[in-house]
């Protein structure tokens, strides 16, 4: 990293020896006393889905609120969960390093201080997530694009230290094409001199569209424009109706199944496609506790007896990608249902009366656990916590039965 000279800091201050290393140093290591400029350059919300709605026009309108749609958006005031008041707008590191959340019009900043002084401040161009767990933020350099140090953690409504990021400001993480591969649509590099993260801003599309899961297009739209009595839908991928279970899967598997090892460039993968020409994972473990519940749902399930003594099990089984269903236990338990029920003599054998077991399996046998991998130091909260997650590995979970049972007992 290019070092340059501590040129801010305040000559009437006298500090040890231990404090001047520890604050005089580490700021001329990692602060850079530039300002971000506002980026008239607006990244684009795919227009896919739009093209879709005059033909799917409920199952549109029922995306719209899903946790795929809104994975990644530019940046709004209606975008961005955490808050930008004066008493939450804040993160310190330590009594000389904080990071300040800024609302300045219609943009938003981070700006970090050290010792009051602000030393470097960046715009929020891009959100990444929901907001269902958390959210992270990009901004653009030029062409370059970057993740902001600070993020949002919504189990404590509070800023966070962005995951994997060291313990003060910073703000040259760049953001690699596999990065943007699962977080939206499309994007295209360019060549700038070593930059991984340099990109065609007009070609990065926001959001996670249709053609993410059902390949393009542009063939299936104008084919059904000529010919609007035709019902069945032609050129386009319907992944429940791949007839490869390995293939129906790869349709999540490419951002569902962990870190990959690309052998072809990211976003090369189409639906009905074989995964493994394009990227290699881990390989399914038979140690499912060696998997975090981060980022590999696919090795979890696939780990799993349901999914091991089933032929036709997958994704979709599960769940309807199309209608935001989160926390409805019962909703999901009436699709273990479908399988495990007293006709056929598998159904859950525990015997209690504090609980309807129809209505949620899922606590039982899919828990939350937190994350080995995803580790946050929050303003709200000052000590790392994990993040928690759903497994995706369907087990006898025996202490995690025991604390529903305890906290149902309670009530």
């Amino acid at each position: 990293m290019h070092v340059r000279p501590f040129k801010y800091w305040k000559k009437n201050k006298l500090l040890t020896l231990a404090g001047l290393i520890t604050f005089i140093v580490i700021p001329n290591l990692f602060f850079k006393p530039t300002t971000g400029t506002q980026d008239t350059n607006k990244n684009k919300v795919s227009s896919s889905a739009a093209q879709c709605q005059s033909c799917h026009q409920d199952i549109y309108n029922s995306y719209l609120k899903t946790a795929h749609y809104l994975d990644s958006r530019p940046a709004s005031a209606s975008g961005i969960r955490g808050s930008f008041h004066p008493d939450s707008n804040l993160y310190s590191f330590n009594l000389f390093m904080q990071v300040s959340m800024l609302k300045e019009g219609n943009r938003f900043a981070q700006s970090a201080r050290f010792n009051q002084e602000e030393m470097q401040k960046q715009y929020f161009d891009i959100v990444i997530g929901s907001g269902r767990k958390g959210q992270s933020f990009l901004y653009w350099k030029g062409n370059q694009l970057f993740q902001l140090p600070i993020s949002y953690f919504t189990a404590t409504n509070s800023w966070t230290n962005s995951p994997g990021f060291p313990s003060y400001p910073y703000f040259e993480r760049p953001v690699p094409l596999n990065c943007l591969e699962c977080h939206s649509s499309a994007a295209r590099k360019v060549t700038s001199g070593d930059a991984v993260n340099a990109y065609d801003k007009a070609s990065v599309m926001l959001s996670i569209n249709c053609e993410r899961c059902h390949g393009p297009t542009k063939e299936h739209i104008d084919h059904h424009l000529l010919n609007p009595g035709e019902k069945e839908g032609k050129f386009i991928v319907n992944p429940a109706s791949l007839a490869n279970r390995e293939i129906r899967m790869d349709v999540c598997a490419v951002c569902h199944s962990g870190i990959r090892q690309h052998k072809r460039p990211p976003f090369s993968f189409k639906p009905g496609m074989s995964l493994k020409d394009h990227s290699v994972g881990l390989p399914v473990s038979n140690k499912p506790d060696t998997l975090d519940v981060h980022g590999n749902q696919y090795g979890l399930l696939a780990a799993s007896e349901c999914y091991k003594s089933s032929a036709v099990m997958d994704c979709s089984s599960c769940h309807n990608v199309h209608r935001e269903e989160v926390n409805d236990p019962a909703l999901f338990s009436a699709r273990c249902m479908t399988c495990h029920n007293t006709e056929k003599k598998n159904f859950c054998t525990l015997e209690t009366d504090q609980i309807n077991l129809a209505e949620n399996c899922i606590d039982c046998h899919m828990p939350v656990l937190p994350s080995r991998k995803i580790q946050l130091s929050t303003a709200a909260i000052k000590k790392v916590q994990s993040d928690s997650i759903r497994t995706h590995f369907i087990s006898i979970y025996r202490e995690q039965t025991k604390k529903i049972l305890e906290r149902t007992n309670l009530k």
